[in-house]
């Protein structure tokens, strides 16, 4: 079970929640954060400060004042708005990482949304509700704000979820109940970058497991052509120490360890050195990881961080 509290989560637990279906809950914590943050909203609202997107309208439209009548209005017409995305649907799999994402951010406690909120998404997520979200439309930065909406309607029992059912029919035979939106809940769901988190966290999920299958295949066509690991030498990798590169070469090592094939052509070989795709692949293979490594480091921050 994956217990959320704002904290950045790993490749492993999205691949888990995403694929495998791991059971997700909120942490008593996180709860104890939204409704502290929630708490700051009611204030807001009994003291009609004008504060954006709570109780003013969005953009050119920030200064105007929206009546405390019309506050849920302002929230329901905000995500179906956004609800604009174009294109195929995102997988079952793109969709439940995305709703992984967007529970986490809220389970901050920095979004103003009651834990309801993101109880009610992680439920969605445990029942196998999934909303149908188009996968253009998003216009970077924190600006996930069309497929976020996407997920929104189906939060409050609009929309469509996936095969292609309506999205109150969906929740209905989940046993799930649909969601009224509150000042400032819809901006809370709509608002970051768990489209793009989402899509991204699974690719990287997948390339780093074509980083270490590169290593196999490269260990597989040494033996074949007879050549030796030499140049994957630890002492060599630690005069130019990139960290990709040290770690494509002790892969390697290991791959390459107890060949026999190596072993039987290490005498009586006359070549002075083997080909250069074969024992330059730590650091061809290497700058790949280092690349791989950096997207991982912003993805990481991304998942645990509130825009």
């Amino acid at each position: 079970m994956l217990h959320l509290d704002g904290s950045p989560l790993t490749l492993d637990d999205l691949h888990a929640v995403a694929h495998v279906n791991l059971v997700v809950t909120l942490a008593p914590e996180a709860r104890e954060k939204m409704a502290a943050s929630r708490a700051v909203i009611e204030r807001i609202l009994v003291e009609h400060a004008p504060v954006y997107g709570v109780n003013t309208g969005f953009g050119k439209l920030s200064d105007v004042k929206i009546a405390d009548e019309d506050l849920t209005r302002l929230q329901l017409n905000l995500v179906r708005s956004h609800a604009c995305g174009v294109g195929e649907p995102l997988s079952a799999p793109e969709v439940r990482a995305m709703m992984l994402l967007r529970a986490n951010v809220l389970a901050k406690g920095a979004s103003g949304a009651r834990p309801e909120v993101c109880e009610l998404l992680i439920e969605m997520l445990n029942r196998g509700v999934h909303p149908v979200i188009p996968s253009r439309g998003s216009v970077g930065a924190s600006g996930d704000l069309a497929p976020l909406a996407h997920l929104a309607l189906v939060v409050i029992g609009e929309g469509f979820a996936l095969p292609g059912v309506p999205g109150a029919d969906a929740m209905r035979a989940a046993g799930l109940e649909p969601i009224t939106l509150q000042a400032k809940e819809g901006l809370a769901l709509l608002n970051g970058t768990q489209a793009i988190g989402a899509v991204g966290g699974l690719a990287l999920h997948r390339a780093r497991r074509l980083a270490e299958l590169a290593d196999v295949a490269g260990a597989l066509t040494l033996e074949a052509l007879r050549d030796t690991p030499a140049a994957f030498d630890a002492r060599i990798q630690e005069i130019r120490p990139h960290a990709g590169q040290t770690a494509a070469a002790e892969h390697l090592r290991e791959l390459l360890a107890d060949s026999e094939i190596v072993e039987s052509h290490r005498v009586g070989d006359t070549r002075v050195q083997d080909a250069y795709a074969i024992r330059c692949m730590p650091q061809v293979h290497g700058a790949v990881r280092g690349v791989l490594s950096h997207v991982a480091d912003v993805l990481k921050i991304e998942t645990g961080s509130g825009t």
